[in-house]
């Protein structure tokens, strides 16, 4: 346990300092402070000690300078040991065991005025040094780095007597640098929007604030290293419904990754759109062809480079991001010229291996799900055996499926998606949209194959997809009443595949 003997406080806000400083005051703390929070602590009746007497310099340029200074900063960083304790008697510097700091309203500022002098007048520059002087030093001095660890202090002061252990210190520490990246990170943000910078770097610690949420009145960090992953060629910021986006379109190509040019267009998470053919130019059209209404305002993704023609194609729609592994020259000089759309570059298909959810009042960790099934892992299980053209678009089916949110039907031909159903809550449902779909944009679906990603707990489903020309059918199996669906299909010259894994999406 180490006792708090001398305090360093400067805040901008002082809403719920008042009981701090009173019990320090009680227990003979000895307090420095500067300006408006030493007028607030005189206010209060007690004895502070300002920084000026301690630097010997006031406060300068007005106010910028006001703490910098190896007297502040000395008693802050310096070890509790005789090496360092001698420098400090040496040149008369105090120690400091705790730093109390509220940084000033960078975001607030931002969002409430468009001044520039105002917003970077609100650029903290000693506040920042000295949580982080202070948070380095945390074997000896405590850190309270904003008004919401108010209340880890008066433990401290109220239940300890003002001695805190080591792992407060280093709990505190770890929250004073949460409090710096995420400053940081949105005065990144503020330079970076405002100068349309074509690239952008992602603070793995703290986190970057992104403009919002899924909606604007949620507020939304990122944690993470897309630098690692996708390289930004151009467009705008990156918002949180755009990562999420990016990342389900990753997920889903990862899948095509080795297979012939294959296009996806998604919109909120779920594939609209997919197309595998001999060309990029071919495998755009396709997939636009599946549902070019959704296509607007989506997400874009190809397995291979876009060359020139299919940019110059992919140019006369409105698209919010577009991702593949490389452009030709002319294609990028084309792409980019529009500036708020999103071009990247991915440099990699690899997923991390485990997937995370918030919920209740905890989180879910689970393994990322991977599985990629194999012609050979499949089972046939009726009397008729799919073609090898069928076989091919069952397993283009599935892919696509595993994909899109539970429950979900998927029809496809070709290799193209024809029609998808999703987030039903009756399987029955999602066939029937995923047949309206198709129809409503000409397709039709004699000798089309069905993919569903969980079983069918009734023939029902496969008796639809019957009547609407459907020939062959892959689906996990599982089912108590598997055999019913098999009967139908083994009745009505049917191939139905099994595959035994089931690709819930929730």
């Amino acid at each position: 346990m180490k006792k708090i003997k001398s305090a360093l406080v400067s805040v901008f806000h002082k809403d719920g300092l008042e009981p701090i400083i009173n019990k320090m005051m009680e227990q003979g703390v000895k307090i420095y402070s500067t300006g408006g929070t030493q007028k607030f602590i005189e206010g209060l009746g007690g004895t502070v000690h300002p920084v000026e007497e301690l630097t010997g310099y006031p406060s300068i340029l007005d106010g910028r300078v006001k703490t910098l200074h190896p007297k502040v900063f000395g008693g802050i960083l310096a070890r509790r040991e005789e090496n360092h304790l001698s420098q400090l008697d040496k040149y008369e510097i105090p120690t400091i065991d705790l730093v109390i700091v509220d940084l000033y309203p960078f975001e607030q500022t931002v969002a409430s005025t468009n001044d520039e002098a105002a917003i970077i007048e609100k650029i903290d520059i000693g506040g920042i040094a000295l949580i982080r002087g202070a948070a380095k030093n945390f074997n000896d001095v405590v850190i309270v780095p904003s008004q919401d660890e108010y209340s880890d202090l008066e433990h401290i002061l109220n239940e300890q007597d003002g001695s805190s252990t080591l792992e407060q210190r280093t709990n505190l520490a770890a929250k004073a640098f949460g409090v710096s990246s995420h400053y940081d990170s949105a005065i990144f943000n503020y330079f970076n929007r405002s100068q349309e910078l074509p690239t952008f770097k992602r603070s793995i610690n703290g986190g970057e604030s992104l403009r919002y949420g899924e909606n604007p009145h949620q507020t939304a960090t990122y944690h993470g290293d897309l630098d690692e992953m996708l390289e930004k060629l151009s467009g705008k910021a990156l918002s949180f419904n755009n990562l999420v986006d990016v990342d389900a379109a990753i997920g889903l190509m990862r899948e095509f990754k080795d297979d012939a040019p294959t296009f996806a267009v998604l919109k909120h998470t779920n594939p609209c759109g997919v197309s595998t053919r001999d060309t990029v130019l071919e495998a755009w059209h396709t997939a636009l062809a599946g549902d070019p209404v959704s296509a607007f305002g989506g997400i874009l993704i190809s397995n291979t480079e876009i060359d020139l023609d299919t940019a110059q194609e992919i140019d006369k729609l409105f698209y919010e991001v577009l991702i593949a592994p490389s452009f030709s020259k002319a294609a990028k000089e084309l792409l980019t010229k529009k500036a708020k759309r999103v071009l990247l570059k991915i440099k990699h298909w690899e997923l991390q291996q485990k997937s995370f959810k918030s919920l209740l009042n905890g989180v879910i960790v689970q393994d990322t799900d991977l599985s990629i099934e194999s012609e050979h892992a499949m089972k046939v299980v009726t009397k008729s055996l799919p073609s090898g053209a069928q076989m091919d678009d069952l397993m283009f089916a599935n892919k696509c499926a595993k994909h899109l949110k539970s429950n979900t039907i998927v029809l496809a031909k070709g290799n193209q998606l024809l029609g998808m159903g999703c987030g039903q809550t009756s399987r029955v449902d999602a066939l029937k949209q995923a047949i309206i779909k198709a129809e409503h944009f000409g397709f039709k679906l004699e000798g089309a194959v069905m993919a569903s990603d969980a079983f069918f707990p009734f023939p029902d489903c496969v008796e639809i997809a019957d009547k609407a020309g459907i020939k062959a059918v892959i689906q996990p199996g599982g089912s108590i009443k598997d055999q019913l669906s098999v009967d139908y299909c083994d009745q009505n010259g049917i191939a139905m595949v099994m595959t035994g894994v089931r690709h819930f999406k929730h």
